[in-house]
Parts: structure tokens; C-alpha cells; sequence
């Protein structure tokens, strides 16, 4: 095969190809850094990167082909880890200045998963400041751009693996979500992101173990992309207090879907949530669109109480048992997203935690009803267009005030509390002409619906030219090569040269 080509296959075909000897790990991996150095000028999506180690573990991985050993699901195929994961022996900074030095002796186990299914780990990507806000940018790595127009925010805070996957550059890539940091990026660049069901991707490094709202993820081109890697992550971990049992084979099965069945119930904004005016009149277009495929597809009304001042004292939770003695130490020393959230926290007392705690219950119990009549709720992803980057965050909405540097992103982190599991499925171009993205929700503990019903519908939307994924002009980027701000704060020995 041409392997100025190999980058664009997909993980799913590049992982066949490699299987029947007709792709080679060592040039698939050169495809793609090839890839990176032709684009992440212009969009900024990585942050330490180790293509010596990856070239000698490709080579292994050849020759384990070769010798007709048995192969994991991702053997041979590079891989981007967002930079909240912990990597051995690579360079992981959270976009955090504190920890510029800072090389893991242990992978996360999501990343122990992964690099033991036979991905070959080759870069970190670019993420906010400890994860907090949906614009990825950051005083150690910079900013990332969105692959449309990298001028634009790319979201977050997982957006240097959505840029990463938008451009070719790599074809697996990880996530995190809190509040919509899968979602929101997918969204806004034009991939899926998959926030799956609490405990059933592993996470052994969270303080507040017991807690649902974060969760690590998947981010794939596609839906078959998507679940492939999910399937090399689930799975019970003896550090992830809310495990579930899972068989991967049950993940990696596609199951038929008859869309002609199949019962949404859509929703603009669940009844609690800031969108633009703009982004509605697009989702009535892209619902009305939708409803062609499906057997019903009608609104819903929603009653899901005090989903705002929840998310805030839950989230301010794990800020408070992440970042004590660093704020103690001095507050300084963490970003003004992080330190908003942390000092939000000190502001709030033990009464406020427990009634988030049973708000949480009782919007929980209230919306799992709705799966009594419906497959499906669907609303945007994300309630705007991209936005520049230079703007750390949404102020205001059509003119409209927003109460903090989070409260934009209400549609994905509402969804979060709920603790359903839910994806951002690319579907066709917004007002301006750049991705849109539908968040299906579906049931309680239902993972492999929705990716089932996911791959079902992008399957029709392939076929139809207003909902088909939308791609990006690389070669516009090649050319353009724009130098986004960086601010690097260190000399890693093994890092991306932003020039070339």
C-alpha cells in the first residue's frame, strides 16, 4: 500500500491489515509522524511525543507478525494519550507549569490496557490546565487549534486528541470527561466521543474513587474506531471502586439496528441549559433531518431540578481533594480556571455536599424514567460554534451573561450528573460551515446500545449530504502552517519541533 496513505486508514482496517500482513506497523507509524510533522504546526494537538521508543516497539511488533504470534485488538497501531494520563516514562504535565518536569514511573492503568492490547504510545496530547474548561490551551504547551480553522477553539479538555484524530495524525486517541471534555472536542472537530457509564473503563488514580462525574473514554474518526478502543479498556480493575464486569467481545460486536424502530426523544437544551439561538435553528434542521431515518423522534419535556448548583458542588469536590496543598502552598501556582473551581469549594460546607449528593439521586431517578418510552434522548453536544481561542471561555451567550467560566457547557455536564453514558456523534456543518455534533444519551448501564444505534445512524448519515461527518482541508493546513502561541517552559529531551 502507498504509505503516504497509511495514516488515513482507519484503526479498525489498519488493525486487519496488520493482521493479514499487508500493512506494516513500522511504516503505518511513520505514515503518521510524517502526518504530525506536516500538521501540528498549524494546530498545536501534542505535547511530549517518543517516536524513537514508538519505532522500536513497531519494529517488535512486526516481527511478532511475522513470527504468526497471537495479536491484541490494537497491535501495531500508534496511539495519543491525553496529557492527564499518567505514561511511564514520558513526559506528564496535566498543562500544569508545576509538573513540566514531570515523568511518571507507572502507567495510568487505561494506559497500561491499552499499550498491553499492542497500541504503540507515540505522543501525549494537548489538554487545558488539569483538564478544567473546553478551550485547550495552557502555559507549558500552548494553544490547540480547531483542524477547520485553526484560529478557533478546538474545545475541551480533551482537544489535542480530537485534533489529533480530525487531522490524521494518529488513529486511537484517549479522553477524560468530567463536564463534556470527550464530547465537547469531538463535537467541535468533527470525530465521536464517548463518555462511557461510570467504572467501566478503569481509573486508579482519582482521589474521590466513589465518585461518577469523571471518567475516562474513547475518541475514534468513527464509531467503529471508537468502540475497538473501548474494548481494549474495559474490564475490572482492583483500583476502581466502581468497576463492571465486562467481556470485550461484547463491546466489539456490532449489533443491527432497525432504525425504522427506533423511539428518540430530543430535547434543545433539557429544559435547564444556556444555547445560542443559532445552534437551535441548526439542531431543529439536523432533527428534522434525523426524523426521516427513525420511527419516532419527538421533544421531551424534562424536570431535572437544580442540574447547575449540583454540577457545581460536585465538581468543586474533586478540585478540593485534588488541589489542597497546592493552593495551600500557594494559590498562584495553579491557573485561574482551577483556582475558580478550588476556591468555589471553600465557599461551600458539608450540608452543601450532601444535598448535591441527593439532588443527584432524585434528577437520576427522574430521567431514567424517560427509557420507558424512548431508545434514545438526543440534543446538541455543544450549545455554540467554535469560538476564538484567544477567549479563555464563554462570557455571554446572545448577549446574555454566564455566571461562570463553565456554565456554557451545560448540555454535556447535566448529562454527566445523570451518570448515563452518552456520545458525541458527528453530524454535518453548523450555521458557519463548521462541525456539529449530536449527543446521544441512552439508557442506564446501556454502552453497547448506544454505540450500536450510534453506528446505525452514522451509517445513514454517511449517505446523506447534510448530516455526513465533516472533514477538514489538510491540505490547507499543510500549507498554511500558523504558528499558535506556546509557551514552553521547558526542554524535554524528546519533544515535537513546532517548526518542522
Amino acid at each position: 500500500m502507498d504509505s503516504l496513505a497509511l495514516n488515513t486508514l482507519s484503526a479498525v482496517d489498519a488493525r486487519r491489515l496488520i493482521a493479514s500482513r499487508q500493512v506494516s506497523p513500522v511504516e503505518l507509524l511513520e505514515a503518521c509522524i510524517a502526518q504530525m510533522h506536516a500538521l501540528n504546526p498549524a494546530v498545536n494537538a501534542l505535547a511530549a511525543t517518543r517516536f524513537e521508543h514508538a519505532r522500536s516497539e513497531a519494529r517488535v511488533a512486526e516481527q511478532a507478525v511475522m513470527r504468526g504470534e497471537k495479536l491484541g485488538l490494537l497491535h501495531g497501531l500508534p496511539l495519543g494519550v491525553k496529557d492527564l494520563e499518567e505514561t511511564a516514562g514520558l513526559l506528564t504535565t496535566y498543562g500544569s507549569p508545576i509538573f513540566h518536569a514531570n515523568v511518571p514511573l507507572h502507567d495510568s492503568a487505561m494506559v497500561a490496557r491499552l499499550r498491553a492490547a499492542g497500541a504503540i504510545l507515540t505522543a501525549k496530547t494537548n489538554t487545558p490546565e488539569m483538564g478544567a474548561g473546553a478551550n485547550t490551551r495552557n502555559a507549558v504547551w500552548g494553544a490547540t487549534g480547531n483542524p477547520f480553522d485553526p484560529a478557533l477553539n478546538a474545545g475541551g479538555s480533551s482537544g489535542g486528541s480530537a485534533v489529533a484524530l480530525a487531522t490524521d495524525m494518529l488513529p486511537l486517541c484517549t479522553g477524560t470527561d468530567t463536564g463534556g471534555s470527550l464530547r465537547i472536542p469531538a463535537a467541535l472537530c468533527g470525530i465521536v466521543g464517548f463518555r462511557p457509564s461510570p467504572g467501566l473503563v478503569p481509573g486508579d488514580t482519582r482521589l474521590l474513587g466513589w465518585s461518577p462525574l469523571s471518567v475516562s473514554g474513547p475518541m475514534g474518526r468513527d464509531v467503529a474506531d471508537t468502540r475497538l478502543q473501548l474494548a481494549a479498556m474495559v474490564g475490572l480493575h482492583d483500583g476502581e471502586p466502581l468497576g463492571v464486569e465486562c467481556d470485550f467481545r461484547t463491546i466489539l460486536r456490532a449489533r443491527e439496528v432497525d432504525l425504522n424502530t427506533l423511539r428518540i426523544g430530543y430535547t434543545e437544551d433539557f429544559d435547564a441549559c444556556e444555547v445560542s439561538h443559532a445552534t437551535r435553528q441548526t439542531f431543529r434542521a439536523k432533527i428534522a433531518a434525523l426524523s426521516r431515518y427513525v420511527g419516532v423522534c419527538e421533544p421531551v419535556k424534562l424536570e431535572l431540578g437544580e442540574v447547575d448548583r449540583c454540577f457545581d458542588v460536585l465538581r468543586a469536590q474533586n478540585f478540593i481533594a485534588s488541589f489542597k496543598e497546592i493552593y495551600e502552598r500557594d494559590p498562584d501556582l495553579l491557573g485561574s480556571n482551577t483556582r475558580t473551581n478550588y476556591e468555589m469549594g471553600l465557599a461551600m460546607s458539608l450540608g452543601d455536599a450532601v444535598w448535591a449528593h441527593a439532588e443527584q439521586t432524585r434528577i437520576f431517578r427522574r430521567f431514567q424514567a424517560m427509557f420507558d418510552r424512548y431508545d434514545l434522548i438526543v440534543s446538541p453536544t455543544c450549545p455554540v460554534s467554535p469560538f476564538p481561542w484567544q477567549r479563555p471561555y464563554l462570557a455571554e451567550m446572545d448577549g446574555r451573561p454566564l455566571e461562570n467560566y463553565y456554565r456554557w457547557l451545560g448540555l454535556t455536564y447535566v448529562v454527566s450528573l445523570l451518570t448515563n453514558p452518552a456520545l458525541s456523534l458527528p453530524c454535518g456543518a453548523d450555521h458557519a460551515g463548521l462541525p456539529f455534533g449530536l449527543q446521544l444519551v441512552g439508557p442506564f448501564r446501556g454502552d453497547r446500545r448506544v454505540l450500536d444505534i450510534a453506528q446505525a445512524l452514522e451509517s445513514a448519515f454517511s449517505r446523506d449530504d447534510a448530516l455526513r461527518r465533516p472533514t477538514p482541508d489538510l491540505g490547507k493546513l499543510a500549507e498554511a502552517r500558523v504558528a499558535l502561541k506556546s509557551i514552553v517552559t521547558h526542554a524535554p529531551d524528546e519533544v515535537l519541533a513546532r517548526g518542522g
